[in-house]
């Protein structure tokens, strides 16, 4: 993870120095996802059920299991989206600079935070840039689970900027590259693109159904290799 981010700092630091050059790090980060990846000995296969739009602005959504979620999620969309997530990944040598740099960060224990979230992704959207958040939260300490909960807050951005939610589905990063340590092997790393579920006129009554629809579809994708 963190060899080819220092080749390619000079590049980073300088593409992260200003928002408007964001789809330009983008690309950058889509290539770094890629050597990681394919670096690692995983090797990702995409399924389709649509096309994404490339000029639309999506809320991307999928189940989280692994570290690998970021570099598959870089791999899978090639629309410029920011990452929403917690400020403890800043804490990862080399890869939290840059994840500090680029992403919405949000401390889930202040009030304040969470409502910045939404002030920043106003902006990012306005800018014709995507949001991505994995809704689960974080990782479930019980190895069991295939899905957790989903939380509202994806799709309570979603509904208050009228996007569409874009739902992946991750089927074996948690086999090939979990946090047990000392887990995981190379191989295939299967992403399922899921059709959008749009949200126009829709309001935050509307935010519960939409969780529950969207959790469904990963769920049912995720319970299908178990049969």
């Amino acid at each position: 993870m963190a060899i080819p981010i220092l080749v390619l700092f000079p590049v980073l630091l300088l593409l992260t120095s200003r928002e408007q050059w964001y789809p330009h790090f983008f690309v950058v980060a889509r290539l770094w996802a890629a050597i990681v990846l394919y670096g690692t000995g995983f090797i990702p296969k995409i399924k389709k059920e649509a096309k994404i739009d490339s000029d639309k602005s999506y809320m991307f959504v999928a189940n989280h299991t692994s570290m690998a979620d970021i570099m598959l999620m870089l791999y899978c969309v090639k629309n410029p989206f920011v990452f929403v997530g917690k400020k403890e990944l800043t804490k990862i040598p080399v890869f939290g600079f840059f994840y500090k740099r680029t992403c919405i960060l949000v401390d889930r224990n202040s009030q304040k935070s969470r409502k910045e979230v939404f002030d920043r992704a106003q902006a990012r959207l306005n800018s014709g840039t995507s949001i991505c958040i994995f809704p689960e939260g974080g990782i479930s300490d019980d190895e069991s689970l295939i899905l957790d909960e989903f939380k509202d807050g994806a799709f309570r951005l979603a509904i208050d900027h009228q996007i569409p939610i874009l739902p992946l589905t991750f089927m074996d990063n948690k086999k090939r590259f979990s946090y047990v340590f000392l887990s995981g092997s190379p191989g295939e790393m299967r992403a399922y693109i899921h059709k959008e579920i749009p949200t126009f006129g829709l309001t935050q009554e509307n935010k519960r159904e939409l969780n529950t629809t969207t959790r469904t579809i990963i769920l049912n994708k995720l319970q299908s290799e178990k049969l």
